[in-house]
């Protein structure tokens, strides 16, 4: 397994250099002018080509790439359009969204295990076709969806929580806890139901299997064979999801950021799409990607960690 990490991190930093690539020069490709969207239709070609050169959008593209990722070895993430360093746009905001991420992660862990091993284990009971019911409605509902209904229920009927999750600037979301109910609670629902119907699924296969039935006919408990035979195998199916629906929360809190008008990455994400504000488009794209393939290739790791037979046989 040791001698196996160095490989695995080196096939990581290559997929890394390729998402470098693939993001700012897809990005850069994409549909419409950025100095147009900024300046309006009727503007001035004079105009126009003063504003590229001063972007230094009039240079080659694989020019600005080497300085791009040259840049990021500085921890310089360029300069937006309206003459900011990106990194300052977006330093409190990604902290803010890693602030809900890692507390939907959190209560997903525990909740998602205790209620598939549930449902695995009262397989074809009420119990069970109410939770995968409920899984299934969840899942099939977009987040922004569940956020609205949340705020119905819980800030505008009840009055519970705060609608709106504003944190004064310059201050950590979690100076504030109040704000991060709904916003949590959203992004929880949803990928809770994933997680549940994963698990579920992982755990009935484990339960049908020819050792768990050996331990039932030796007289083990049903505790006992949840902690024994049930658990470790789920284990490595739990953790790959529970990693890659982190780094999803991150992403998909975007829609759920922007009604609740949350400090995270949703808003500039949004209006830098809207304006052609290429160098905040990349930095949020490639944040988001390089997180997404942490957790896969961490997942990958875990499966082989939480594995056994892989444990012994990885070289």
């Amino acid at each position: 397994m040791i001698r196996s990490i160095p490989r695995r991190l080196a096939t990581g930093a290559v997929l890394l250099a390729l998402l470098t690539f693939v993001v700012y020069v897809g990005v850069d490709l994409l549909p419409g002018d950025p100095v147009t969207s900024r300046l309006g239709p009727n503007t001035s070609p004079d105009r126009v080509a003063e504003l590229k050169q001063h972007l230094g959008l009039d240079r080659p593209v694989l020019t600005r790439y080497g300085e791009w990722v040259t840049g990021l070895f500085r921890g310089d993430l360029g300069t937006s359009a309206s003459g900011r360093p990106v990194v300052d746009i977006l330093s409190g905001r990604i902290g803010n969204s890693a602030v809900l991420a890692a507390l939907s992660v959190l209560l997903l862990v525990p909740l998602s295990l205790v209620l598939g091993l549930a449902a695995a284990s009262w397989r074809g009971r009420t119990a069970d076709k109410v939770l995968s019911a409920g899984a299934l409605l969840l899942v099939s509902v977009p987040e922004f969806v569940v956020a609205s209904a949340l705020v119905l229920v819980f800030a505008v009927s009840l009055r519970l929580v705060p609608a709106v999750s504003l944190v004064p600037v310059g201050e950590s979301s979690l100076n504030h806890p109040d704000v991060l109910v709904l916003p949590v609670l959203s992004l929880l629902l949803v990928g809770l139901a994933y997680a549940v119907r994963v698990i579920r699924a992982s755990a009935c296969s484990v339960l049908d299997s020819p050792h768990v039935e050996c331990l039932r006919l030796s007289g083990a408990s049903r505790g006992t064979v949840l902690r024994r035979a049930v658990v470790p195998a789920v284990l490595p199916v739990a953790v790959q999801v529970w990693l890659v629906t982190g780094v999803a929360f991150a992403g998909g809190a975007v829609l759920v950021e922007k009604v609740f008008g949350y400090p995270g990455i949703g808003e500039p994400l949004v209006a830098s799409v809207q304006s052609g504000d290429l160098p905040v488009v990349q930095a949020l794209v490639l944040v988001l990607g390089a997180a997404m393939l942490a957790a896969l290739v961490l997942a990958d790791l875990a499966v082989v960690l939480l594995t056994p037979r892989l444990r012994t046989s990885a070289s």
